[in-house]
């Protein structure tokens, strides 16, 4: 536990625009640490934190997240963290290394209810995502601002880039 405390504590937060691509230490960030200061891009709405100063911090958040997870399987809603696909059971939502192609989710389609396999990604390319301009190439390209439904592979792309 205390090694993890260490590892924590060692790097400092490092924040990406995600507009200009522009990087920024938080502690440098003055009183919109989160305002890129180059382009003027709010990136806090991605942003989830949650402050770790002791073991006793670590054991609350793990008891916090356990419950949430209970809640959620017991929660009576459209929110499924697993489905049945073709006899077996898989996440939902959660890109993972694919068989046909590079990457691939199961999702639920809305308007059937079934739930459906996404492949995406090109198996032999590497991505460069931390090059900006390769990284507004793309999106720009595959029109990311409208990707689209959760059922096509252009949104799980443009959400990985």
């Amino acid at each position: 536990m205390i090694k993890l405390l260490e590892l924590l504590n060692e790097e400092p937060k490092i924040i990406k625009c995600e507009n200009c691509g522009w990087e920024w230490k938080l502690e440098d960030g003055g009183k919109n640490p989160y305002v890129c200061h180059k382009c003027g891009h709010d990136n806090n709405d991605q942003i989830d934190e949650y402050d770790v100063e002791n073991a006793d911090d670590i054991r609350e958040f793990v008891e916090f997240m356990e419950a949430y997870q209970q809640e959620l399987n017991e929660a009576d809603c459209d929110c499924l963290l697993e489905a049945k696909y073709q006899g077996r059971t898989v996440p939902l939502g959660k890109p993972m290394r694919g068989d046909s192609k590079k990457f691939k989710v199961y999702v639920k389609n809305p308007k059937t209810g079934k739930v459906v396999k996404v492949n995406f990604g090109a198996k032999g390319m590497n991505i460069k995502k931390n090059n900006p301009k390769r990284r507004a190439a793309f999106r720009a390209r595959h029109n990311c601002k409208n990707p689209g439904p959760r059922t096509k592979a252009r949104y799980w792309s443009c959400r990985k880039w």
